[in-house]
């Protein structure tokens, strides 16, 4: 049976049946809803249902608690509906979004930042050209449906990029990265799709911007800062970039370099277990607590995060509730592991 669905307050609508997630029968339909993970856990594509019923689906109570369900909302990509429904959702302005392109992609170079972290920068055909925003991301699409979601490291340009950089984790076990660290080659052929997820810098804003990452949840925000700097913007950007050893910030000598060439730019790198080989004089503990150290209000601020999703939950709640951040200018994207997606399908 399908139902009618009515987005507030664009009005769009679409029919979706019980079996079918509300995320993807408004994506067939062809609404513009936000979304990012589509695991249930970035909160990206979080609506309030207005009328009607949905089975909110299976979402870790850290991302979706009791009262949240009981206030009516739900992620649109866990849940289903059971009528007809008003959801209150805020659409994606045509104007600031890309068509979605499914396109071959040539593995041009391969370079270890670390050890477990490989710079990979891949080619697309010359007449198909990748546009995207700053912070959006790619995925690589590998056999029996499987993707595996990546953010893009390199600044966009106004006519696409031919060539552009990931940054990718070892994920031992992982069945992309198992391979890449292993057997993928410079002239390998992969399929990707781009570009994907609404986690993108508000060219729009003017207010003083902290950019949050943990570990490789740095490749977006480095496309962040690099498109301001294209665009030479002198808005104030705080990148705070944590890790766990030293060797988690595989590329601290760039962002110190952005610090010390911008009076607009500031750097905090924090390490959160640092060991007597780190030789490490700097900032210490969990990087959003460093945030909460150094701003007393944020009532001022945009932020965007990206990492860990523990790390992006905790801020995410610390910044709104204890420092004034408006939540519709806390914008984030989770780097969604496996091990992640089984905590999130895992009601306790």
């Amino acid at each position: 049976m399908k139902f009618g669905i009515t987005l507030q307050p664009g009005g769009t609508r679409f029919e979706c049946d019980e079996a079918t997630t509300l995320l993807r029968a408004g994506l067939d339909a062809g609404s513009r809803l936000p979304f990012s993970c589509r695991s249930g856990v970035c909160r990206t594509c979080r609506g309030k249902i207005v009328s009607g019923s949905a089975d909110p689906g299976l979402v870790h109570p850290n991302y979706l608690s009791a009262s949240d369900i009981a206030a009516g909302y739900v992620h649109l990509c866990q849940a289903r509906p059971l009528s007809d429904c008003v959801i209150e959702i805020d659409e994606l302005d045509p104007a600031q979004s890309f068509p979605v392109l499914g396109l071959p992609a040539r593995v041009l170079q391969l370079e270890r930042l670390a050890a477990d972290v490989m710079r990979v920068q891949l080619g697309v055909p010359p007449n198909e050209p990748v546009r995207f925003n700053a912070g959006q991301y790619v995925e690589v699409l590998l056999a029996d449906g499987v993707r595996r979601a990546y953010s893009i490291a390199s600044a966009p340009h106004v006519d696409g990029l031919r060539q552009f950089d990931l940054h990718v984790r070892h994920m031992p076990g992982g069945l992309f990265t198992d391979r890449l660290f292993s057997t993928v080659k410079v002239r390998d052929m992969l399929r990707i799709e781009a570009p994907l997820g609404q986690f993108h810098l508000r060219d729009d804003a003017r207010r003083p911007a902290i950019l949050l990452a943990s570990g490789t949840g740095f490749a977006p925000i480095k496309a962040m800062v690099e498109a301001s700097l294209a665009a030479a913007s002198h808005r104030p950007l705080h990148v705070y970039w944590g890790g766990r050893a030293r060797q988690d910030l595989y590329l601290d000598a760039l962002a110190r370099q952005w610090a010390h060439d911008h009076a607009h730019i500031a750097y905090t790198p924090v390490l959160s277990a640092a060991t007597p080989a780190c030789d490490w004089q700097g900032r210490t503990g969990f990087v959003h607590e460093a945030v909460l150290e150094d701003h007393g209000d944020l009532g001022a601020f945009d932020v965007y995060a990206c990492g860990a999703p523990a790390m992006v939950e905790a801020a995410r709640r610390d910044f709104c509730a204890r420092r004034n951040l408006p939540e519709d200018r806390f914008f984030a994207d989770s780097f969604v592991s496996q091990a992640d997606l089984a905590v999130a399908q895992t009601i306790s």
